[in-house]
């Protein structure tokens, strides 16, 4: 039969009560030996041996003033983000620094639907945020906690450091090539965003990147209206739920913000038989793996690890008091792929 009795905890008032010291010395002969005298401190470790004495890491972590975690404050649910492959080459961008460092790193999902209360509730020493403008009370509640925070993907708010692609110029060059190959009906599936139509002072990705289509369709003597403007998440689903009306919109190419949204329109357009890129060229942004019947997505190359790996080490010199350099641009560059057709010989 199984034991399931959960044994009594052995604390530090059980230490200094067979030590016969005060609690606050049993404290210090674990985080601060230099302020008890060498005798004590062996009597108290003896104690704490016999009595299979195991330190609260928690506990230790608080006394020192620091968790020894970085916190990944994630855009979506954990189902959703675990399903980006992107986001996932994030994190073992973050993980391999954060170990380095001897850190731990934790997940920080928007806690009931609030990315507020998730930083609130965060016992982690710095965060770095992931397509966040930070906004909506959280750089406040960042600021009373006196928390260091980066950013991926974010916008630039003057007071926290982004790590970003080009956003503008790759939109630009993913357009151009879809251009370049003679498509005039052309769809995006864009991220959400309040407004698709750029403003001067819309400093987030989806912003930035709708900027940069307009300036390539200006350069083909065409305008934004050009485009059939779709939103969604970047998930599998977004693309899936979008591909009947895009496929039913006349379009010759779609051009997604995100490859995993690319993905599931692909994979609709396979259930249904349509013919990529026969029927419709897709374009994606990100590069990442995932490819299925259709052959490599052509898309829009930026380092996801790299961005994580340059997010952490931003956030472990401002942790240790060095000024980190100004906002750093990450390479992007274009893939060709198999499912960009060119039909400039048919226009």
């Amino acid at each position: 039969m199984t034991n399931t009795t959960i044994r009594k905890r052995v604390t530090i008032a059980d230490i200094a009560r067979e030590a016969g010291v005060s609690k606050t010395a049993v404290s210090f002969a674990f985080n601060a030996p230099g302020r008890i005298g060498d005798e004590t401190r062996r009597k108290i470790l003896l104690v704490a041996e016999k009595l299979n004495y195991i330190p609260d890491p928690t506990a230790r972590k608080f006394s020192r003033g620091v968790q020894m975690t970085l916190g990944f404050l994630l855009p979506q649910a954990l189902d959703v983000c675990f399903a980006n492959p992107y986001i996932i080459e994030v994190m073992r961008g973050l993980g391999a620094v954060v170990q380095e460092h001897g850190y731990m790193l934790t997940v920080i999902p928007p806690l009931n639907d609030s990315i507020g209360e998730a930083v609130k509730n965060a016992t982690v020493d710095g965060l770095v945020t992931m397509g966040y403008l930070v906004a909506d009370g959280v750089s406040g509640i960042v600021d009373v906690r006196a928390m260091p925070l980066v950013m991926i993907d974010g916008g630039n708010d003057g007071q926290h450091i982004s790590v970003n692609i080009d956003d503008e110029a790759a939109a630009h060059l993913q357009l151009s090539q879809v251009l370049k190959r003679g498509h005039r009906r052309i769809a995006v599936l864009s991220l959400p965003a309040p407004s698709l139509t750029p403003k001067a002072n819309d400093k987030g990705i989806v912003g930035r990147r709708m900027a940069g289509y307009k300036r390539a369709l200006e350069e083909a003597g065409l305008g934004l209206d050009a485009l059939r403007l779709f939103q969604g998440e970047a998930t599998w689903q977004a693309g899936w739920d979008a591909a009947p009306a895009i496929s039913l919109s006349g379009v010759t190419c779609l051009v997604t913000m995100s490859d995993i949204q690319a993905f599931g329109f692909l994979d609709w357009c396979q259930a249904h038989g349509i013919r990529i890129p026969d029927s419709i060229s897709v374009v994606g942004f990100d590069d990442v793996k995932g490819n299925g019947a259709y052959g490599r997505l052509s898309t829009i190359r930026q380092p996801a690890r790299e961005k994580g790996v340059m997010a952490a080490r931003l956030l472990f010199d401002i942790l240790h008091g060095q000024e980190p350099a100004g906002p750093p641009l990450v390479r992007h560059s274009f893939v060709e792929g198999g499912t960009l057709k060119d039909i400039s010989d048919s226009i």
